[in-house]
Protein backbone atom coordinates (compact mmCIF):
# COMPACT_ATOMS: atom_id res chain seq x y z
CA UNK A 1 0.00 0.00 0.00
CA UNK A 2 1.03 3.60 -0.80
CA UNK A 3 1.20 5.41 2.82
CA UNK A 4 2.02 9.12 0.60
CA UNK A 5 -0.58 8.54 -1.79
CA UNK A 6 -3.62 7.45 1.18
CA UNK A 7 -2.25 10.16 2.96
CA UNK A 8 -2.69 12.52 0.25
CA UNK A 9 -6.18 11.49 -0.59
CA UNK A 10 -7.29 11.74 3.09
CA UNK A 11 -6.08 15.23 3.04
CA UNK A 12 -7.90 16.19 -0.36
CA UNK A 13 -10.84 14.69 0.95
CA UNK A 14 -10.86 16.57 4.21
CA UNK A 15 -9.97 19.59 2.23
CA UNK A 16 -12.99 19.15 0.21
CA UNK A 17 -15.81 18.29 2.85
CA UNK A 18 -14.33 21.17 5.15
CA UNK A 19 -14.19 23.96 2.15
CA UNK A 20 -17.12 23.02 0.67
CA UNK A 21 -19.66 23.40 3.86
CA UNK A 22 -17.83 26.55 5.21
CA UNK A 23 -18.36 28.10 1.88
CA UNK A 24 -21.31 26.70 1.17
CA UNK A 25 -22.78 28.03 4.37
CA UNK A 26 -21.11 31.50 4.74
CA UNK A 27 -23.01 31.43 1.08
CA UNK A 28 -26.62 30.76 1.92
CA UNK A 29 -26.12 32.54 5.66
CA UNK A 30 -25.07 35.92 3.01
CA UNK A 31 -28.08 35.12 0.35
CA UNK A 32 -30.71 34.78 3.76
CA UNK A 33 -29.18 38.41 5.39
CA UNK A 34 -28.49 40.14 1.89
CA UNK A 35 -31.22 39.46 -0.34
CA UNK A 36 -34.60 37.85 1.11
CA UNK A 37 -34.15 39.32 4.81
CA UNK A 38 -37.78 38.44 5.72
CA UNK A 39 -38.12 34.56 3.96
CA UNK A 40 -36.49 31.50 5.79
CA UNK A 41 -36.57 27.86 4.65
CA UNK A 42 -38.98 27.04 7.26
CA UNK A 43 -41.62 28.81 5.75
CA UNK A 44 -43.77 27.43 3.18
CA UNK A 45 -42.20 29.76 0.17
CA UNK A 46 -41.09 26.79 -2.60
CA UNK A 47 -39.96 29.71 -5.07
CA UNK A 48 -37.21 30.80 -1.92
CA UNK A 49 -36.26 27.25 -1.82
CA UNK A 50 -35.73 26.89 -5.70
CA UNK A 51 -33.95 30.11 -5.60
CA UNK A 52 -31.65 29.08 -2.91
CA UNK A 53 -31.07 25.21 -4.24
CA UNK A 54 -29.57 27.19 -7.02
CA UNK A 55 -27.35 29.31 -5.85
CA UNK A 56 -26.06 26.47 -3.97
CA UNK A 57 -25.69 24.38 -6.59
CA UNK A 58 -23.96 27.38 -8.32
CA UNK A 59 -21.64 27.78 -6.09
CA UNK A 60 -20.47 23.77 -5.45
CA UNK A 61 -20.79 24.56 -9.79
CA UNK A 62 -17.72 26.59 -9.04
CA UNK A 63 -15.60 24.93 -6.14
CA UNK A 64 -15.88 22.01 -8.16
CA UNK A 65 -13.20 24.25 -10.46
CA UNK A 66 -11.18 25.75 -7.42
CA UNK A 67 -10.95 22.28 -5.42
CA UNK A 68 -8.63 20.29 -7.95
CA UNK A 69 -6.52 23.24 -7.61
CA UNK A 70 -5.96 23.62 -3.95
CA UNK A 71 -5.62 19.88 -3.88
CA UNK A 72 -2.52 20.36 -6.36
CA UNK A 73 -0.95 22.96 -4.02
CA UNK A 74 -0.86 20.28 -1.68
CA UNK A 75 0.63 17.78 -3.83
CA UNK A 76 3.04 20.04 -4.59
CA UNK A 77 3.93 20.69 -1.43
CA UNK A 78 4.25 16.89 -0.58
CA UNK A 79 6.83 16.44 -3.24
CA UNK A 80 10.93 16.33 -2.56
CA UNK A 81 11.81 19.21 -5.27
CA UNK A 82 8.72 21.64 -4.27
CA UNK A 83 9.53 24.03 -0.73
CA UNK A 84 5.96 24.78 -0.79
CA UNK A 85 4.63 25.19 3.39
CA UNK A 86 1.63 25.38 5.39
CA UNK A 87 1.51 28.69 5.47
CA UNK A 88 1.87 29.10 1.14
CA UNK A 89 -0.87 26.34 0.92
CA UNK A 90 -3.32 28.13 3.06
CA UNK A 91 -2.45 31.73 1.29
CA UNK A 92 -2.73 30.01 -2.11
CA UNK A 93 -5.88 28.15 -0.75
CA UNK A 94 -7.12 31.25 0.33
CA UNK A 95 -6.31 33.03 -3.32
CA UNK A 96 -8.45 31.05 -5.31
CA UNK A 97 -11.09 30.57 -2.46
CA UNK A 98 -11.53 34.34 -2.75
CA UNK A 99 -11.06 34.66 -6.23
CA UNK A 100 -14.31 31.77 -6.96
CA UNK A 101 -15.95 34.01 -4.60
CA UNK A 102 -15.80 36.96 -6.42
CA UNK A 103 -16.47 34.98 -9.45
CA UNK A 104 -19.55 33.24 -7.74
CA UNK A 105 -21.23 36.85 -6.60
CA UNK A 106 -20.32 38.74 -10.18
CA UNK A 107 -22.13 35.68 -11.68
CA UNK A 108 -25.30 35.91 -9.05
CA UNK A 109 -25.16 40.04 -9.89
CA UNK A 110 -24.83 39.56 -13.54
CA UNK A 111 -27.78 36.69 -13.89
CA UNK A 112 -29.78 39.37 -11.72
CA UNK A 113 -28.90 42.45 -13.89
CA UNK A 114 -29.63 40.37 -17.15
CA UNK A 115 -33.04 39.23 -15.93
CA UNK A 116 -34.33 42.50 -15.02
CA UNK A 117 -32.99 44.06 -18.33
CA UNK A 118 -35.17 41.20 -19.65
CA UNK A 119 -37.93 41.51 -17.61
CA UNK A 120 -38.84 45.30 -17.44
CA UNK A 121 -41.25 46.00 -14.49
CA UNK A 122 -41.13 42.81 -12.76
CA UNK A 123 -38.68 42.75 -9.22
CA UNK A 124 -37.74 39.14 -8.98
CA UNK A 125 -37.18 39.90 -5.13
CA UNK A 126 -40.59 40.80 -4.79
CA UNK A 127 -41.94 37.84 -6.87
CA UNK A 128 -39.76 35.42 -5.27
CA UNK A 129 -40.64 36.58 -2.01
CA UNK A 130 -44.30 36.36 -2.69
CA UNK A 131 -43.86 32.26 -3.72
CA UNK A 132 -43.66 32.71 -7.94
CA UNK A 133 -42.43 29.36 -8.35
CA UNK A 134 -42.42 30.69 -12.40
CA UNK A 135 -39.74 33.63 -11.72
CA UNK A 136 -37.74 31.49 -9.41
CA UNK A 137 -37.12 29.03 -11.91
CA UNK A 138 -36.32 30.93 -14.95
CA UNK A 139 -33.70 32.72 -12.41
CA UNK A 140 -32.37 30.04 -11.42
CA UNK A 141 -32.39 28.30 -14.64
CA UNK A 142 -30.20 31.70 -16.00
CA UNK A 143 -27.97 31.18 -13.03
CA UNK A 144 -26.77 27.83 -13.99
CA UNK A 145 -26.51 28.33 -17.44
CA UNK A 146 -23.82 31.25 -16.97
CA UNK A 147 -22.43 29.18 -14.28
CA UNK A 148 -21.57 26.59 -16.66
CA UNK A 149 -20.93 28.62 -19.17
CA UNK A 150 -18.25 30.43 -16.84
CA UNK A 151 -16.81 27.52 -15.01
CA UNK A 152 -13.84 26.63 -17.13
CA UNK A 153 -12.54 30.09 -17.76
CA UNK A 154 -12.69 30.00 -13.56
CA UNK A 155 -10.69 26.61 -13.49
CA UNK A 156 -8.29 27.83 -16.13
CA UNK A 157 -7.54 31.70 -14.29
CA UNK A 158 -7.01 29.69 -11.11
CA UNK A 159 -5.02 26.89 -12.90
CA UNK A 160 -2.82 29.73 -14.27
CA UNK A 161 -1.84 30.71 -10.44
CA UNK A 162 -0.49 27.48 -9.06
CA UNK A 163 2.65 27.61 -8.60
CA UNK A 164 4.36 25.05 -10.59
CA UNK A 165 8.03 24.20 -10.63
CA UNK A 166 9.61 25.61 -13.44
CA UNK A 167 10.51 23.10 -16.72
CA UNK A 168 13.09 23.31 -19.27
CA UNK A 169 12.23 23.24 -23.09
CA UNK A 170 14.77 20.40 -24.28
CA UNK A 171 13.28 20.98 -27.65
CA UNK A 172 15.18 24.65 -27.90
Amino acid sequence: MQTKVLTLAFIEITLSILVSVLIIFISFKILQKVFLKSISIKEDNLAFSVFSAGIIISIGVILSEIIPSITNIVRLSMSETNDITLSSIIQYSGLYLFIGFIFALVINASVFLLFSALTKGINEFKEIQQNNVATSIIVTATLLSITLIAKDSISLLISALIPYPETTNFLL
